[in-house]
């Protein structure tokens, strides 16, 4: 891909943007948003070092993927904050904390409020833009309420078909503002669509700062709401440089940003070509994903179910990754590319035998073995088979799984669907070096994903 130069007299040299995702694929989805509208940026795995940072010179954003949205506040309290300080010592003009466009968290896991009052101290702001509607992907915030569209439909947050179902963090709240009270004290405000729409943005934020709001949402309905949201955040961050939100933080500045004329859309777009061989992995329990493996059956994928109740005991799960790979080598000696799954959505008996199995035991340890196991099965099968593209599918499941592979950074290739394009991995493991890969969260995608990205079908050009 040409990627587009940035006007070095309207924005600053050196790093634009720095984030910290609290899961995989959606720290992937922000690289994809700023690699592919001219941005050069990576994502690390992990708090990278100097001499890590050092290979990437040049770029002009970067992020560290964590699995924060399934963890405990104390988990957080020794995690976060040594990602934060690296993260703000590169100096970047704005700190972006990602979260899931769904906002699922609670006060007991992945909470964004502990989040937000961990980062305060360290990346000191007068007021923090909470920005989580992103259009791109049928995300909207209407007076506070979030919406997300699933199968062509929109749907408030505390009604969708499965966030409101979510196994860990089940969505009962709309309000962002609500939602997130509940998990800091922290006031929070609203600069609603009325005001982004007519030109009164500022005095609204104005309103706001004044009444003592330290966090304050953004309503995000439509490109210009958008972009208005991006002038905002940019025009607004002298002693702001903090931002919470999804991917729709770094959609309204880059909508901004091509308003002002300082970046232009890439020259081309990437086109990656047809894999030799294909092999996917699923820990995802979403209606979407489980449409997808269907349809991925339906053209040619073989499907191979994986018995996640058999991570209860480690011996037990050890046979059942040996049994995994075997029969996902049987397939591609067979010409077919292996779909391993754990199961076919909510409805899916799997699920409910899981959380019989896990109940009064450590669930949390639990899904980590799984989503682990899921990239050893990937490793197996690519020592033996050589190099593939892979896809992970499931944002808890993504962050086990890459680092089970040995993944320390991703850079973005192919802009196959918004939020689930292909990466370019960077390992010292000479097999996993290069490797494509794709890490898909539960909800995203299109019906023919897995699909297209063994086609390499591109979403833009």
């Amino acid at each position: 891909m040409s990627i587009a130069p940035i006007a070095p007299a309207e924005l600053p040299e050196g790093w634009l943007l720095t984030w910290y995702g609290d899961d995989f694929t959606g720290s992937a989805a922000v690289m994809d948003v700023l690699s592919f509208s001219g941005v050069p940026s990576v994502l690390f795995l992990g708090i990278p070092t100097p001499e890590l940072l050092a290979n990437f010179a040049g770029y002009r954003a970067c992020g560290i993927a964590s699995t924060a949205r399934a963890q405990a506040p104390d988990w957080m309290e020794i995690n976060l904050p040594p990602a934060f300080q690296v993260l703000s010592d590169l100096d970047a003009p704005l700190f972006h904390f990602k979260v899931c466009s769904t906002f699922d968290s609670s006060p007991a896991i992945g909470s964004i409020g502990k989040a937000i009052d961990l980062a305060a101290p360290i990346i000191r702001s007068d007021w923090i833009p909470l920005l989580i509607g992103a259009p791109e992907i049928g995300r909207y915030q209407v007076f506070g309420n979030l919406f997300a569209v699933a199968n062509h439909v929109g749907y408030r947050l505390d009604r969708h078909p499965t966030m409101s179902r979510h196994p860990a963090t089940p969505m009962d709240e709309a309000d962002v503002r609500v939602h997130l009270a509940k998990q800091t004290a922290r006031a929070i405000g609203l600069v609603d669509m009325i005001a982004l729409g007519r030109g009164r943005a500022g005095d609204a934020l104005a309103h706001e700062r004044e009444a003592g709001m330290e966090i304050i949402a953004l309503d995000v309905v439509d490109k210009q709401t958008l972009s208005e949201c991006g002038r905002l955040i940019w025009d607004n961050r002298d002693g702001t440089r903090f931002a919470v939100g999804s991917q729709g933080v770094e959609y309204a500045l880059i909508a901004y940003w091509r308003d002002r004329g300082w970046i232009d859309l890439p020259s081309a777009s990437s086109r990656i070509g047809r894999a030799k061989r294909v092999v996917a992995v699923s820990g995802s329990c979403s209606h979407e994903t489980a449409g997808q493996i269907r349809r991925a059956a339906e053209d040619g994928f073989k499907p191979i179910v994986i018995d996640a109740c058999r991570a209860l005991d480690p011996d037990d799960w050890t046979s059942e990754i040996d049994r995994s790979v075997a029969e996902a080598l049987k397939a591609l000696g067979d010409g077919r590319d292996p779909i391993l799954y754990t199961a076919l959505g909510p409805d899916d008996p799997a699920v409910t035998a899981f959380n019989e199995a896990t109940t009064g035991r450590d669930k949390q340890a639990i899904n980590e073995r799984v989503g682990s196991g899921l990239g050893q099965i990937l490793k197996g099968v690519i020592k033996t088979a050589g190099p593939a593209r892979v896809i992970v599918a499931g944002g808890d499941t993504s962050g086990h799984a890459a680092k089970a592979l040995g993944i320390h950074a991703l850079t973005a290739i192919a802009p196959i669907s918004p939020a689930a394009s292909v990466s370019r991995a960077h390992a010292e493991d000479r097999t996993i070096a290069d490797l494509e890969i794709a890490l898909k969260g539960g909800q995203m995608g299109t019906l023919d994903y897995f699909t297209k990205v063994r086609e390499g079908h591109s979403a833009v050009g």
